[in-house]
């Protein structure tokens, strides 16, 4: 009796019921691997090999002398000032510092936005397949992801069409999108941006864009939704074109109306962001050469990954346009992309994620490689691949 009244009591919430976070998995089984005495090529998680600027690293060091006192809620003033420049300089955007809010990584960003934006029930659109937390943030929040459909003739891009189609059946408060995108690593032509924002903008539709890949661009120049809209809300962060993932550390450039509640919400849920992680991000702008170097580095691994997958057997992959992702369809070998997963991490020793964490409809045929690591690793991923798929 007693126990069955504690399990009432204890019992979780029906908004914590959201799925896991796959690539935590993945990584997990990674080390498992590892412990039997194997060397994993780790192409599952989206964190660069490479460290923080130098620039970044020497100013936190200098930091640990003094105090690391609370901040104001929206950040140092001179980090959202230099955040405020990098648009200009690299956008030609004149941006307003006090439209700038700095979060605990883009994470934060999301739950903040989401929470400033959004009531319970409303209906979010967002990228099919794309990144998981998008829609388990949304659902915990209470909040109804709807999945958007893209494909290969929209260079897996969402279009105002599929948009308009999801928004008739039933309206959409509002639209999330990124670009360049996770798990695909496609981007978006700023002209296709300019029109998806555009609509919805007409439609009152709310525009959020993902933007923490930016900087790792190669097909073409990446666009900043501040370019197109002053009703657009963009969240980026230092993890990934500065390496800094464990920093926690990213920013959002609010509408201005959007601000202040925003302050509000992070003044109670975490006061401000980490201190000694502003000094560090605010010095990682004197470091973009170290940076852009890491990023030509990305653009080799690509080009091993792009040559010797195909001649390895996975011969069919969405655009390699941005970010650091190869997203392949494997269905020529499995129509469960998590048992090849699975299977590739015991056998062949390569750990990748199954695209099942990103798409739910058709995520079984495909598998997400990350290839920020060294080359030697995706020269030996391509061949651990191809040794093992020709025993199949």
């Amino acid at each position: 009796m007693m126990q069955e009244r504690a399990r009432q009591i204890l019992s979780p919430s029906a908004r914590s019921d959201v799925p896991p976070f796959m690539v935590m998995d993945v990584i997990a089984a990674a080390t498992r691997v590892e412990a039997a005495g194997h060397h994993v090529v780790h192409m599952e998680v989206g964190q660069p090999a490479a460290p923080a600027p130098r620039t970044a690293i020497e100013a936190a060091r200098k930091a640990l002398d003094g105090p690391l006192r609370y901040t104001e809620a929206l950040g140092f003033t001179s980090l959202r000032a230099r955040i405020a420049r990098h648009y200009g300089e690299a956008y030609k955007v004149d941006l307003d510092p006090a439209r700038v809010i700095v979060t605990t990584g883009s994470s934060a960003g999301f739950i903040l936005s989401f929470l400033a934006m959004f009531e319970p029930g409303d209906r979010v659109g967002i990228a099919n397949p794309g990144y998981p937390p998008y829609r388990h943030i949304l659902k915990a929040l209470g909040c109804e992801p709807v999945l958007i459909e893209t494909n290969e003739a929209t260079r897996w891009a969402v279009t105002p069409d599929a948009v308009m189609a999801v928004h008739r059946q039933k309206p959409l408060a509002g639209l999330l999108v990124a670009s360049p995108a996770n798990p695909t690593g496609t981007m978006m032509r700023p002209a296709a941006l300019a029109d998806l924002i555009a609509m919805a903008d007409a439609e009152n539709i709310r525009f959020i864009s993902d933007e923490i890949y930016h900087g790792l661009d190669y097909a073409f120049p990446a666009e900043t939704a501040l370019r197109l809209s002053s009703n657009a809300l963009v969240i980026n962060s230092f993890s990934k074109y500065f390496c800094m993932t464990g920093w926690r550390i990213g920013w959002i450039v609010a509408p201005e109306p959007l601000v202040r509640p925003i302050e509000r919400l992070q003044g109670n849920l975490a006061i401000s962001v980490p201190t000694l992680s502003q000094i560090a991000a605010e010095a990682a702008f004197d470091g973009r050469n170290e940076m852009d170097g890491v990023k030509y580095g990305y653009e080799d691994n690509r080009q091993i990954l792009i040559d010797g997958l195909p001649k390895a057997g996975l011969d069919k992959f969405l655009p390699v346009d941005g970010a650091f992702y190869l997203y392949a369809n494997v269905s020529r070998f499995s129509d469960d992309s998590y048992d090849f997963a699975k299977r590739m991490l015991e056998e062949a020793h390569v750990a990748a994620t199954p695209g099942v964490d990103f798409d739910p409809i058709d995520g079984r045929h495909y598998l997400r490689f990350c290839y920020a690591q060294s080359q030697a690793d995706m020269h030996a991923a391509v061949q651990r691949i191809g040794e093992w798929l020709a025993k199949r």
